[in-house]
């Protein structure tokens, strides 16, 4: 389904002087558009003001969206700025109206929390900021634009038939989600459907925040007088490279750990051929990248944007591995 974002251009049809001295402010269209003299940026010479956050700045796959909507965005004449609230919901509100006072004509945005955002869709409905969401739902999809990311759901999916193929008998396993953030619930989900009724315990389900220095603490104390553990299911390769590092210090041998990223640290592990790393649902953050600046785009002209646009996942295993590099992301 289909819905209008942003009303055609009703200013085309004056006359030229009208065009002049366009600027942000004034009143808006209904559907998330900006106002009628932004949308006339590009007659007037001016260019757009794009703000991003995301949940943790510091994660590697939102390093990588980041650099790549920066890239275009630039590329195109246009601004970035960028904001990270560092995993706390209450700060990227805050960094969210602070970017609102500076004039953004749109936002990339990837929240701390799905429903703890919704203050901060708010103030931006308000000022009429269209919304393109990425990577992790909002908990409200009524407040964007449009939504892009993995098939988080599959990307756990084939991690759980993975371990499946190779633990035939089943196993006490841990599972290392993040229950605030959509993406990783939806890995989970995928994961535990794979994995129902093929023989398998799961032992301990803590919140690792999708953070590798949390994982790793939470693992060291799951991980004590546990020795039988099969296996360690991390929401994202960072949970995962966490657990392995419990896992490595706890003098494990045969738990296998399974990621949901494809990011070059987990790849660079899993082809060393001598790591409990198994497999990571891979996603290409470059691509949600690309599709969210073309949303973008397509919302401040008014086009007809779907209301979500889903990227593929897939296994990486040290089978093919090489494939896709260890060097970058895919």
């Amino acid at each position: 389904m289909k819905r209008k974002i942003l009303s055609v251009l009703l200013a085309g049809a004056l006359a030229g002087t009208m065009l002049m001295g366009c600027g942000s402010g004034g009143e808006s269209n209904d559907g998330g558009s900006k106002t009628e003299d932004s949308e006339n940026k590009e007659d007037s010479g001016k260019h757009y003001k794009f703000a991003y956050t995301c949940m943790d700045g510091t994660n590697p796959f939102f390093v990588t969206i980041e650099d790549e909507i920066k890239k275009q965005v630039e590329a195109k004449g246009d601004e970035l700025i960028s904001t990270d609230p560092a995993n706390d919901v209450s700060l990227q509100i805050t960094q969210v109206e602070d970017m609102i006072s500076q004039n953004i004509d749109g936002i990339f945005l990837n929240p701390a929390e799905a429903e703890g955002i919704l203050p901060a869709l708010d103030a931006l409905k308000s000022a009429e900021v269209p919304i393109v969401n990425f990577d992790t739902e909002v908990a409200d999809l009524s407040y964007v634009a449009s939504y892009t990311g993995s098939d988080n759901y599959n990307a756990g999916k084939v991690c759980g038939e993975d371990l499946v193929k190779k633990c035939p008998d089943g196993g006490k396993i841990i599972v290392l989600d993040s229950p605030t953030m959509n993406s990783v619930t939806d890995r989970t989900n995928g994961f535990m459907d794979a994995i129902e009724g093929k023989g398998f315990e799961i032992v301990a389900q803590q919140d690792a925040k999708g953070n590798l220095e949390v994982a790793m603490g939470i693992a060291e104390d799951l991980l004590q007088g546990k020795s039988d553990i099969v296996a360690i299911f991390g929401g994202n390769d960072p949970t995962a490279l966490g657990a392995l590092a419990a896992a490595n210090a706890a003098g494990l041998k045969d738990v296998k750990i399974y990621g949901v990223d494809g990011s070059p640290d987990f790849k660079t592990e899993l082809a060393s051929g001598d790591s409990l790393l198994e497999g990571t649902g891979a996603q290409s953050p470059v691509a949600i990248a690309q599709k969210a600046v073309e949303i973008m785009y397509d919302v401040m002209e008014g086009k007809d944007v779907e209301d979500r646009y889903p990227v593929e996942t897939f296994m990486i295993t040290a089978d093919n591995v090489d494939d896709y590099g260890t060097d970058g992301w895919q």
